[in-house]
């Protein structure tokens, strides 16, 4: 009796440390091959999805081609991303007779996100934008150093915001022409 209770004492033992192990581990088959993914707190990946937030803000909001219907998409996905400020740029550019420009002259607008920097410290979180923006004309192509900040609010996450901030505040604190070149 005392060999069968040892044998089911060691046999729990045995089943709790086995789940206590895969605890947090999934396994996924990918084409007959075995990968184990472990979980991690969410927390720890903000600032790194803040950082890619912005950036693929700024993709959106920045990256043009001299048609309306593509400027329209990448308009309108840049805005599931910020508030209003972001709505306000783009109507003052509309306004303005920006995006009919880029059109009418076939421009094309081009942005590399160098760095974004993030102070998670402190809530709602501070975002700079550093990047490089690329105006490619017919007879020549105009390089820009961009500089913006915001602000980032967490908030539901959805196939058109999969990050779950907002950008808020945004604005542009630099735009600068560095050099044109003839084509």
């Amino acid at each position: 009796m005392l060999l069968c209770f040892s044998l089911a004492a060691y046999a729990v033992y045995s089943a709790r440390q086995t789940t206590a192990a895969a605890q947090g581990r999934i396994y996924v088959l990918d084409q007959g091959n075995l990968l184990a993914a472990v979980s991690h707190n969410v927390k720890e990946n903000r600032p790194v999805e803040a950082q890619n937030h912005v950036k693929r803000f700024h993709e959106f909001f920045f990256t043009l081609d001299p048609d309306a219907k593509a400027i329209e998409y990448n308009v309108s996905q840049s805005l599931f991303l910020a508030d209003e400020s972001a709505r306000r740029a783009y109507e003052n550019l509309k306004e303005s007779g920006y995006y009919n420009d880029l059109i009418q002259a076939n421009i094309s607008q081009d942005i590399k996100v160098d760095s974004v920097r993030i102070n998670a410290a402190r809530y709602p979180y501070y975002a700079k934008c550093y990047a490089h923006q690329q105006i490619i004309r017919a007879s020549n192509t105009t390089s820009r150093l961009l500089i913006s900040e915001c602000y980032l609010r967490d908030v539901s996450r959805s196939s058109n915001n999969p990050h779950g901030f907002l950008m808020e505040r945004w604005r542009v604190v630099q735009n600068n022409d560095l050099r044109t070149e003839r084509r």
